[in-house]
């Protein structure tokens, strides 16, 4: 028998976990390293806090996605919003374009998958 099979992933909710992945690996490697050492406006608390909110609720989204929880959609929603203000906080700053992406990336995957 050729096709899905019950335990694989629907191609849409793959596609949002991959990018919510990107994002949390993104946004934990730059806030770590790159803001860090480059401080000033880059290190402020407020910055760096939505930067690990971000990290963080990919994590979750990915793992509510992953099980099938029936509440994956609502945190989809709270995941695009996250990452959109992230995406809004790191426009303005020097060598964040591939946090903005990856952040721009995932919003628009977490949308869908709260539709």
């Amino acid at each position: 028998m050729e096709g899905k099979t019950m335990h694989q992933i629907d191609p849409e909710m793959k596609a949002c976990i991959d990018a919510c992945h990107e994002c949390h690996i993104t946004c934990l490697h730059m806030a770590m390293n790159h803001c860090l050492e480059a401080g000033g406006r880059h290190a402020e608390p407020q910055h760096m806090k939505l930067m690990l909110d971000c990290a963080q609720i990919c994590s979750v989204a990915i793992d509510f996605m992953a099980r099938k929880s029936e509440h994956h959609r609502h945190i989809c929603r709270e995941c695009a919003e996250i990452c959109r203000a992230c995406a809004s906080s790191c426009e303005g700053l020097d060598g964040m374009e591939d946090c903005v992406a990856a952040c721009r990336k995932c919003a628009e995957a977490c949308d869908k998958m709260a539709a």
